[in-house]
């Protein structure tokens, strides 16, 4: 008996000792920082290494702007979460027509179910407080005829929402003061009611770049970017602000319990600082860029709130992945990617660019093949042990 109950235990030990990592667990996912993945360029890495760069960067969420089937292929088993878009274009029509907006849902989301771990439809970008009115009052509509096809189909725990930059808004400051513009206001509140009703947040596009590049002569750059700096104070809240973003999110949240949405949860879909500019865009630089991203990170990774809702963890998404130099615009918009179109780094914020991620691969594989041998020899030995206590 007392034979048996040593060879147990020196089995356990082989064990421990033979599995590699036996004792380690998987990193979990702070639930804070995601990536906005747009292709508004044909010299970026296929999909296929996007999935490496993202993984090397432990970046579970990822936002795109329609629903590439090449992307999301390669996204299958990847545990990726991801937010497909249903462009501005097509929303005019999936408003006027329900069978549409069933066979788009069908096609692009069921279809990959559940492989590719779509968790939520972007139903246009910035639409309300644009230029096209027609597409504006189209919008409801093409949101709740995506949520009845998503329902139709039966699919489940998939969030639909829509994006909106800070034109919106009357006035964002102080953060407080902030209300819906007049125009958007009576959309907005209908759509903030269907959202509320089921359980969609408000996606808000938040660039302290932006803003600090056209108020650059009322805007402290180092509140733009996280630096110190004595911050503002909000003198209806008496709420202090030492970043910009956090009072841009609060202006948010004042909106919305304007309108009558207090519980409504912000999640910032877009925010990042551009590394190259034109001549009047001066602040986009690599060093400032580097700065916002890397200070950004390390907010997010606080797992706090504003000012305004500190309970209310903040969770962004980055713009963007890559740079993407067939975007239409000023030479910012096509430089806000924290990395190149060849994989490298734009700058380091402890990421790893597609080479150096090549390189690791290489050295896991070697080591790879060393813990196969330890396995098989854990293996050999467990099964003498076996052996042996059969016959005991």
């Amino acid at each position: 008996m007392k034979i048996r109950l040593i060879l147990l235990r020196f089995l356990f030990m082989l064990l421990v000792i033979f599995t590699p990592n036996a004792q380690q667990t998987a990193r979990a996912f702070t639930g804070t920082y995601g990536i906005n993945y747009g292709r508004i360029a044909d010299n970026i890495p296929s999909p296929d290494k996007v999935v490496k760069l993202l993984r090397a960067a432990k970046i579970k969420n990822v936002r795109i702007y329609d629903a590439e089937p090449s992307v999301l292929n390669a996204l299958k088993g990847t545990g990726l979460e991801l937010v497909v878009g249903l462009p501005n274009g097509l929303v005019k029509e999936m408003s006027a027509n329900a069978d549409h907006a069933l066979t788009w849902v069908k096609d692009n989301v069921k279809a990959f179910l559940p492989d590719t771990h779509i968790v939520g439809i972007a139903v246009g970008n910035e639409v309300l407080g644009g230029s096209d009115n027609e597409l504006e009052v189209a919008l409801l509509n093409a949101v709740k005829n995506v949520h009845n096809a998503t329902k139709k189909l039966g699919i489940s725990n998939v969030q639909i929402s829509t994006a909106h930059s800070q034109a919106v808004f009357a006035d964002s400051f102080p953060p407080s003061f902030c209300v819906f513009k007049d125009g958007v206001s009576e959309l907005m509140k209908p759509l903030l009611d269907f959202f509320s009703k089921i359980g969609s947040p408000f996606c808000l596009n938040a660039y302290p770049f932006l803003a600090y590049t056209y108020n650059s002569d009322k805007i402290d750059i180092d509140y733009a970017l996280f630096q110190p700096n004595d911050g503002i104070v909000d003198n209806r809240t008496n709420l202090h602000y030492d970043n910009l973003l956090d009072a841009q999110i609060d202006a948010a949240y004042a909106a919305l319990e304007d309108a009558g949405f207090r519980k409504m949860e912000v999640i910032v879909t877009e925010t990042g600082w551009a590394s190259n500019g034109d001549e009047n865009e001066p602040a986009a630089t690599p060093g400032n860029a580097r700065t916002y991203n890397y200070n950004l990170r390390k907010r997010l990774a606080k797992r706090k709130g504003t000012p305004m809702r500190p309970k209310k963890m903040l969770k962004a998404y980055i713009f963007a992945l890559f740079n993407e130099y067939q975007k239409p615009g000023q030479s910012s918009e096509k430089n806000f990617g924290l990395f190149k179109a060849d994989g490298s780094i734009s700058y380091d914020i402890g990421f790893s660019g597609l080479q150096d991620i090549s390189a690791s691969s290489s050295l896991l594989s070697l080591k790879g093949i060393q813990a196969q041998g330890y396995y098989l020899s854990a293996i050999a030995i467990t099964t003498s042990i076996s052996v042996l206590l059969s016959r005991l």
